[in-house]
Order: structure tokens, then C-alpha cells, then sequence
């Protein structure tokens, strides 16, 4: 999470010589003349560099894309939902949402903050600011189990339609309630500290909150699991299971409909198996090397300190990329393959007592399913 990566690492009593005073107050930011003044010993992150300047530009990049990428997505589902509204559109919509919430309120945060080095907003700020900064990617996080929960079902247990709509905004609902009480903590451990020996340079960190080392590592790893590791699993598991089950079905001997089905259910195994492979991919590369720096400063700080101040920000931008990369996954392929929709055929069987199911397996939308629950 973004608590105890060494991006905010707790200010030190040795970075600054003694005797500076509020008179001394050099500028900041993108004006590090102060840095080059020999009463001053600080250290590299106390001044702007190179490691800003790169963050500054990335992060520019990527708020560019990811707001151009969600919010065509969203416009799309919006229109589309006035025609006709279903379960995998709202939850992309909530999946939109979410990363533009990343998009709008984590990225110009960290653009502001690698400009001005240190914090200068004040203690309210600092702590509305750090409940925002994980808000959206816990949420993101939490949509992308919803997501892969409702694929799961609309394949292994089918039900009426009424009963997972209702199951759908359960899930929805408790994406948002767990992103808040996630995200909440932030708000009362995050907090302005003022540097020691300079009491202008300021900096919203969680220093000085946690009793114990112990304690902040449980919280660490308490938001690892939720963000990282908890999602992760659900979609390796709810995409194998789906990829189990059309084999299964593929395999069964059966009447003319499954028959003639089987070959459309080979393709359709080899479009999951690709948009499996693609999920957790993005998934994990977006987010794998975030948590190995981090679990990297908690095992061996020292050698983790010296890891150059220009890698450990670029490595640090890949827990928003996700937030680029949803719209392709997630949306690109939604629309594309609704696109086609009317060309797909649908294979029906009429039962005598006029109960019809259909076969509707759509992979790359996310939507695969073989009964109409859509």
C-alpha cells in the first residue's frame, strides 16, 4: 500500500545539518537552488531531481491516457445503457469509474507532489489526500472481483435473471462499502511532520503512528492481500474454473445442439484462455512490482535505501497503470465484440414446455455465459 514504501520514508535526523531556521527558508520545488547552498547536507529526496522530474512526466502520460481510455469507455456504456441495460456494462461502468477516480484524484496528487518535493497543504489535506490516494485502486481492485465473481456464476450456477441482478448490486454495493473501510485508515495514520532540525520542510507521512515496527508491517501486508493478493486469486480461480467447465461441456456427448456446439465451444475455450492469460498478466504486472519493493524495504531496508531513488519512482508507477490498462482489457474488447454482436449466432433448443436456453458465449466481452442471464 502506500504506506511504508520508501517513497515515504520517515524523515531522518540526519539529512539536514543543524542551525537552519524559519528565516532560512530556501524555495522549493522546481527552484532547488537551496540544494546547492553549502549549509545545507540534505539528501537527494529532500531535493528536486531526476527521480521528480521522471515521475512528473509518467505520471502526465498516464493521467493523459487513462482519462481519454475511461472516459471513452464510459461514455460508450452510458449511451448504450439507455438502449438497454446489462450486469457486465454497470460493472464496467463501476470499473470506469473507479480508475478515473485514480485517474482525477491519485495522479495530479503525485504530479503536485514530485513538483513541490515536499508537502505544503497542510494536515487536513494530508490526510483527505492519502484516504484518496488508495480510494480508486481499492475499488478498482474490488470491481475487477465482482467482475470475475459474476462470470464465475453465469457459468458454473446459472440463476433467474431477478435473482442476479440483486446478486450483481450485493456485489457492487460491498465493492465500494470495503473500498471505504479500507481506505479510511489512511486518513487518521497519515499526518504533516515537520523535519526535526527544519521545521519548513514538512511531509505527509505515517511516521510517529504505529506503536511497532510489528504493527506497521501487519497493516502493510493486511493491504497487499486486499489490494494484490485477494483479487488475484479470485480471478486465477472464477477464469480456471470457466475454462474447466467449457471443456467439460465441450467433452460431454450429447444431442445435435451439443454436437453441433462443440466446435464454437473450442473457440470459445481459446478466446478464455487468452483473455485469462491477459488479465492476470495486466494484473500482475501492473501491480507485482509495487509489492516487491515494498516487501524488498521490509525484509532488507538498508540495502533497499540505496536502490536509486529514479527506479524505485518508475517501479512505483505501475500501481497506477492498471488504471490505463482496464479500459483495453475490459472495455476495448466489450465494445469490439458487441459490435458483432448481431452477426453471432445463437443456438436454440425449445423444450415442449416453451423454456428456452440459449447459448451466448461472448469470451472477450466478459460476458460468456450458456444460459440468458445477460
Amino acid at each position: 500500500m502506500l504506506t511504508s514504501a520508501p517513497q515515504v520514508e520517515p524523515l531522518r535526523n540526519d539529512t539536514v545539518e543543524m542551525g537552519a531556521t524559519i528565516e532560512d527558508v530556501p524555495t522549493l520545488g522546481f527552484f532547488p537552488d537551496w540544494c546547492n547552498n553549502a549549509s545545507y547536507n540534505v539528501t537527494i529526496d529532500m531535493c528536486f531531481n531526476d527521480g521528480h522530474v521522471i515521475s512528473i512526466i509518467l505520471y502526465s502520460i498516464l493521467f493523459v491516457f487513462s482519462a481519454i481510455g475511461n472516459i471513452t469507455v464510459l461514455s460508450i456504456i452510458l449511451r448504450r445503457r439507455r438502449k438497454s441495460s446489462s450486469r457486465i456494462n454497470t460493472m464496467l461502468m463501476h470499473l470506469a469509474i473507479a480508475d478515473l477516480i485514480v485517474t482525477f484524484l491519485m495522479m495530479p496528487l503525485e504530479i503536485m507532489w514530485a513538483a513541490t518535493v515536499s508537502w505544503l497543504l497542510g494536515d487536513i489535506a494530508c490526510r483527505i489526500s492519502a484516504f484518496f490516494r488508495i480510494f480508486g485502486l481499492y475499488l478498482s481492485s474490488f470491481v475487477l472481483i465482482c467482475i470475475s465473481i459474476d462470470r464465475y456464476f453465469a457459468v458454473l450456477k446459472p440463476m433467474n435473471l431477478s435473482d442476479v441482478d440483486r446478486r450483481g448490486k450485493v456485489m457492487l454495493t460491498t465493492a465500494w462499502l470495503g473500498s471505504v473501510l479500507c481506505s479510511s485508515p489512511q486518513a487518521w495514520i497519515f499526518h504533516v511532520e515537520s523535519h526535526p532540525n527544519v521545521t519548513w520542510y514538512e511531509q505527509c507521512v505515517h511516521f510517529n503512528f504505529f506503536p511497532s515496527p510489528s504493527h506497521e508491517l501487519a497493516y502493510f501486508f493486511f493491504g497487499m492481500i486486499m489490494m494484490y493478493g485477494l483479487p488475484l486469486l479470485v480471478i486465477i480461480f472464477s477464469y480456471a474454473s470457466i475454462l474447466a467447465e467449457i471443456y467439460r461441456r465441450s467433452q460431454e456427448p450429447g444431442d445435435s445442439f451439443r454436437r453441433s456446439s462443440l466446435g464454437f465451444l473450442s473457440r470459445a475455450k481459446s478466446r478464455t484462455l487468452k483473455m485469462t492469460v491477459t488479465i492476470v498478466s495486466v494484473f500482475v504486472v501492473c501491480w507485482t512490482p509495487y509489492y516487491i519493493i515494498c516487501v524488498w524495504y521490509w525484509l532488507f531496508p538498508d540495502s533497499a535505501r540505496e536502490l536509486d531513488q529514479r527506479v524505485q519512482k518508475g517501479l512505483f508507477l505501475f500501481a497506477c497503470t492498471n488504471s490505463c490498462m482496464n479500459p483495453i482489457v475490459y472495455g476495448v474488447f466489450n465494445i469490439r465484440t458487441r459490435r458483432r454482436a448481431p452477426g453471432q449466432v445463437r443456438h436454440r433448443s425449445v423444450s415442449s414446455t416453451a423454456m428456452t436456453c440459449t447459448t451466448d458465449i461472448r469470451l472477450p466481452a466478459l460476458s460468456i455465459s450458456l444460459r440468458n442471464v445477460e
